[in-house]
């Protein structure tokens, strides 16, 4: 095995001991991560090497100008310098910290984890049909190329129909040698045995027996008792079918059903509150949130897009670099974001075509009355697989801070509207977990 084995091995055992998720998305640093690509930080174990201890420095191949002649002293060793510590600055073992380097996952395996760690079981949707396919040949028509005619049921009609047109004529015929029965008797006695023969059949048979055969039997009952009907099926056994009578309108064509593909898109509208209430610690834990969750949507959809909608008293789009670092002086009106939301989904993303996700978070003060006369309406209006609002509030409840209560209590646990609450990081997993597992699988 030789050293770059050795640093693949070493690798493999950096990425088996990455940072927990849980912990990465409540503690970890998000920023070096891109939406195609989540950076979780590992330890990569140092590589062994030889290195010469400077305290011993002979030996053949170490002897410069100034070594010590053989008996000379060589000093006393610095204070605080000790095995394993040479540059003497006294750490305890464990103190310093290795080198950092990354496990490189793309948006489909985070979202894998995150569905085993957190116990999800999210299927997405087909919306919008981006192609139509020939699949296989099950549909019927009355017309089409002759190659695609379906012969076997065409066959299956014809047998179908020769089995029930056809009759024993040698026991009609002795019908016809009863004492005093001529073709008309004959017709009507074979109608009530259900016998499908025809009334000209029957009078030619007649023409063709000889006169001193058209007596033979009695009575009808003499004849029933002494001739033995044979089944049709038993006959076909014994001579085969001769010819199927197949007719024009038997005839099907084959040709491929037509299969919808759907592509599994999802727009998520992301809201933000920037208003001045809005610090650094309530900025992060919505960064902390909402990331993941983006980073989850991208790796569970075909195509996922992103609009982010931050707001004060008015709300605006903004990139998603901006998104986490705004913030504004003025006041909050939460409404106003739902708006322009209402107003781009509309737009741009139909609910017929596309999945929809809208979530929206803050430290749910609002102004007066817009939760109840605007907001909910709003929310209500707007079709989606999932609203959801996150509260994040470090230091607990402001006294105004009614937005997320008001939400909940309007709309219950019975619904696709999700409500979560986040004082800290260690909220963030859980709070994650209540949005992605709110979701109607009706919708």
């Amino acid at each position: 095995m030789g050293r770059k084995d050795d640093l693949e091995r070493y690798r493999e055992v950096g990425e088996a001991k990455r940072q927990d998720l849980s912990e990465f998305i409540q503690y970890g640093d998000l920023g070096d991560s891109r939406p195609d690509e989540v950076k979780v930080p590992i330890k990569i174990v140092d590589l062994p090497s030889f290195v010469y201890d400077p305290r011993d420095m002979g030996g053949v191949g170490q002897g410069q100008g100034g070594t010590p002649d053989v008996g000379d002293p060589v000093g006393e060793p610095e204070e605080g310098a000790a095995d394993g510590d040479e540059d003497g600055d006294g750490e305890e073992p464990g103190e310093e910290s290795g080198e950092h380097e990354y496990y490189e996952m793309d948006p489909e395996e985070f979202a894998r984890e995150l569905d085993e760690e957190l116990g999800l079981d999210l299927d997405p949707k087909g919306k919008k049909v981006i192609e139509e396919k020939e699949g296989d040949f099950t549909d019927i028509t009355r017309s089409g190329p002759a190659s695609t005619l379906d012969f076997e049921r065409l066959f299956k009609k014809g047998l179908k129909r020769k089995l029930a047109m056809d009759f024993d004529e040698s026991y009609v015929e002795e019908a016809l040698r009863v004492e005093g029965w001529g073709p008309a008797t004959v017709f009507e006695w074979a109608r009530g045995e259900h016998v499908p023969v025809s009334r000209a059949w029957i009078d030619d048979a007649y023409e063709s027996i000889p006169r001193s055969e058209r007596s033979r039997w009695d009575s009808i009952e003499e004849m029933e008792a002494n001739v033995e009907r044979e089944p049709t099926a038993a006959r076909i056994r014994r001579d085969g079918i001769d010819q199927v009578p197949f007719r024009s309108d038997d005839e099907r064509y084959r040709y491929p059903e037509i299969i919808e593909e759907r592509e599994k898109n999802v727009v998520v509208i992301n809201i933000r509150d920037v208003s001045g209430s809005m610090r650094e610690a309530k900025r992060e834990l919505v960064e902390r949130t909402f990331t993941p969750l983006d980073w989850y949507l991208t790796g569970k959809y075909d195509n996922a897009e992103f609009v982010y909608i931050a707001h004060d008293a008015d709300a605006w789009e903004v990139e998603r670099e901006e998104f986490f670092g705004i913030r504004s002086g003025g006041g909050t009106r939460i409404s106003s974001a739902y708006e322009l939301a209402a107003e781009v989904l509309e737009a741009e993303y139909p609910w017929a075509e596309w999945n929809r996700y809208v979530f929206a978070a803050g430290d749910s003060e609002n102004s007066s009355n817009d939760t109840e006369q605007r907001v909910i309406p709003l929310m209500e209006e707007i079709p989606a697989n999932l609203h959801a609002y996150v509260e994040t509030q470090p230091s607990g409840n402001a006294i105004n801070a009614t937005h997320a209560q008001e939400i909940e209590e309007h709309f219950g646990r019975d619904s696709n509207v999700a409500v979560a609450y986040v004082q800290g990081p260690d909220d963030v997993v859980g709070a994650i977990d209540t949005v992605l597992s709110t979701e109607d699988d009706d919708t």
